[in-house]
């Protein structure tokens, strides 16, 4: 029986997600103000290249990489919309306040996907859970006005981008030399329990 064997769509969709975590945060940490780069990233990298990875993962049955890049595929997209269209006189902007819940209501998203990478290597927690991390930083210096909190936010999204970017590159690396030439800290899953149903 003739089989093909799938590409893995994963480090695309890190690499989307990383290289534009780590754009917007150095503007988030005070390196640079907001710009095209960073808006064309969002549009580009950030959200389409998310979005057609999670299609790809579809196509491989992998329910969570799907449902992680199509929905931060949309954030990235949903983010440059909160500031374009302001400009295009097509909505009001956005309140600091408005926004925070936003970026809280990822925060929760983000806290559940966390706790779906348990049973995945550890730097793929590391992403989730410091992706975590960030959304409560972004939400809380939004909604209080505590721009020294959003600046703290920069570096550790900018953290997250790179566990991202390393990812990536592990999985691609080492699926092309046949072994690890990165470590991704592959979990002992037999110390893992189960998430069990409630009765």
């Amino acid at each position: 029986m003739h089989t093909n064997k799938l590409a893995n769509p994963g480090p695309l969709g890190l690499m989307g997600f990383g290289m534009t975590t780590v754009l917007l945060n150095l503007h988030n940490a005070g390196f640079f103000p907001l710009n095209s780069a960073i808006i064309s990233m969002g549009i580009f990298f950030g959200g389409l290249a998310q979005i057609m990875a999670g299609l790809l993962e579809y196509k491989k049955g992998n329910t969570f990489g799907m449902t992680a890049f199509i929905s931060y595929g949309s954030f990235w997209l949903s983010l440059v919309g909160l500031l374009l269209l302001p400009r295009l006189g097509l909505a009001e902007p956005t309140d600091a306040s408005v926004l925070g819940i936003y970026l809280a209501l990822w925060g929760v998203f983000t806290l559940f996907m966390f706790f779906g990478t348990l049973r995945a290597n550890r730097v793929l927690q590391f992403v989730f859970g410091s992706l975590t991390l960030l959304f409560a930083l972004l939400a809380i210096g939004n909604i209080t006005g505590n721009h020294a909190l959003l600046n703290v936010a920069g570096y550790e999204g900018i953290i997250c981008g790179a566990s991202a970017i390393y990812l990536a590159m592990a999985e691609v690396l080492n699926e092309q030399f046949g072994r690890k030439v990165l470590p991704i800290g592959e979990p002992n899953v037999n110390n893992v329990e189960p998430i069990r149903a409630a009765a």
